[in-house]
């Protein structure tokens, strides 16, 4: 008898029988759909890496639910001119403080214009605060924070202790302060609220940037001769993009907040425009009174629309968090 386990009894070497099997059936790769490991393997790691994500996102609750009420909160924003049922500035003293009605689901406000047109027309005046905030604070303070994480030493107590400056003052105060500065506008309200927000980019970069410039892959490209534009740009910037998403979506729940807080302050977007928050100052009056729809619907609107952010913005970060992958 062969005392050699490669070879059979007779002298031949053994059959391989293949994968080792449970309970009958072969032990293969957990993939996804039809394809095989091979083919898994075979593709480029971007469309790997995208497959993955769209599938943790998928059994993400919390993300689902933030993108469907995100989306729809856009569509109504995109759509308001279409569905709203009156002109939203158009005067009709007659019929001021009319309660909900068929004609006026949301009641009228105390000029007689309609509060559902003027809530969904408010809408957009919220999106373009949430969608440009953030790109306005993240096109200055993802520089800065990719500077300071990479190049470190006094480059980056300075950048930081810049942003400790700025991040010291009270949110509020500053966004009111700002405001004062540019004039009252929608553009001007985007400008002051960008800066308010870019320490938060500019210090949520700068601690991804610290970890990925020890990276081998990093002190790779520096020894081939790679410049130090490139490397940032394509070796440690997209190690970046997670954390600064989920920063942008918390960023512009907060940002819907501020302008609506500005507005009910009286520092917001000048009338007639209607903005959630300006609706909401002159509504709180009437409460006593009995109106209650005039401070009720903005307000549900700015719950409903921040809850969405902020929903979205829990489930990207699970989402996109790598220890969170079960097969890591």
């Amino acid at each position: 008898m062969s005392e050699n386990p490669d070879e059979a009894t007779d002298g031949s070497p053994a059959v391989d029988d293949g994968p080792a099997t449970d309970g009958g059936s072969p032990v293969v790769d957990n993939v996804a759909g039809d394809e095989t490991p091979e083919t898994a393997r075979a593709q480029p790691p971007i469309v790997r890496r995208t497959k993955a994500f769209a599938a943790r996102f998928r059994r993400n609750r919390l993300a689902i639910g933030g993108l469907l009420i995100m989306t729809a909160f856009v569509l109504v924003a995109v759509l308001a001119p279409v569905l709203a049922p009156y002109d939203p500035a158009a005067v009709d003293v007659p019929n001021k403080l009319q309660s909900p009605s068929v004609d006026h689901p949301f009641g009228t406000d105390r000029y007689g214009r309609d509060m559902l047109s003027r809530t969904l027309l408010g809408a957009r005046i919220a999106v373009q605060v949430a969608v440009a905030t953030p790109l306005v604070a993240m096109s200055i303070g993802v520089p800065i924070g990719l500077v300071a994480g990479y190049v470190g030493g006094r480059t980056d107590d300075v950048l930081m202790r810049l942003m400790d400056a700025i991040f010291a003052f009270p949110t509020i105060l500053l966004g009111l302060t700002l405001v004062a500065v540019f004039g009252q506008s929608l553009t001007n309200i985007i400008l002051a609220l960008g800066i308010v927000f870019i320490p938060q980019f500019a210090r949520i970069t700068r601690g991804s940037a610290v970890s990925v410039s020890h990276e081998e892959h990093v002190r790779v490209a520096r020894s081939l001769g790679a410049s130090d534009i490139r490397i940032l740009l394509l070796h440690v910037l997209p190690f970046c993009i997670s954390a600064i998403l989920v920063q942008a979506t918390i960023t512009a729940a907060l940002a819907i907040i501020l302008e609506s807080s500005l507005s009910f302050l009286g520092v917001g977007v000048p009338p007639p425009k209607p903005s959630w928050g300006s609706m909401l100052r002159v509504g709180k009056g009437y409460i006593n009174s009995g109106e209650w729809w005039y401070s009720v619907f903005p307000g549900v609107a700015i719950v409903i629309s921040v809850l969405g952010f902020n929903l979205l913005g829990d489930g990207l970060r699970d989402v996109l968090d790598p220890r969170s992958d079960p097969n890591r």
